[in-house]
């Protein structure tokens, strides 16, 4: 039997691969820049920017709460910080709708364990 060469190759399948991971990349790349949490941020006039890592607790428009993008209940959350050291830089980003109380519970946990860097992210007011 003689064995013919491929005379063509088909890049359709090729194609549709890459496409699928093209939009992978786009929606994965858009999660990053915005933040996977959407939070929309008090206004302040001024403010200042954190240079080091901080760990982030992010308090949505429901209340709930996520530290480093996971989600947490407040007494999970203090087991969570337990282990950090006091000096670690805490973020708290809070949605400006949520109810005052959800925020100050976070804050008893954050100040209750003593942190010393503390900080809440706003947005600059124009």
């Amino acid at each position: 039997m003689d064995e013919k060469g491929f005379e063509s190759i088909n890049v359709i399948p090729l194609v549709d691969v890459m496409l699928v991971l093209l939009t992978i990349v786009l929606t994965t790349s858009t999660f990053i820049a915005m933040g996977a949490i959407p939070v929309q941020l008090p206004k302040a006039e001024s403010g200042e920017t954190i240079k080091s890592i901080a760990t982030t607790i992010v308090i949505d428009r429901q209340g709930v709460i996520f530290l480093d993008d996971n989600p947490l209940m407040p007494e999970s959350l203090r087991q969570a910080l337990v282990p950090l050291d006091r000096d670690h830089p805490i973020l708290i980003r809070a949605d400006r709708f949520i109810q005052l109380q959800s925020f100050v519970e976070v804050l008893d946990i954050v100040k209750g364990l003593e942190f010393k860097k503390v900080s809440l992210q706003t947005e600059e007011n124009p």
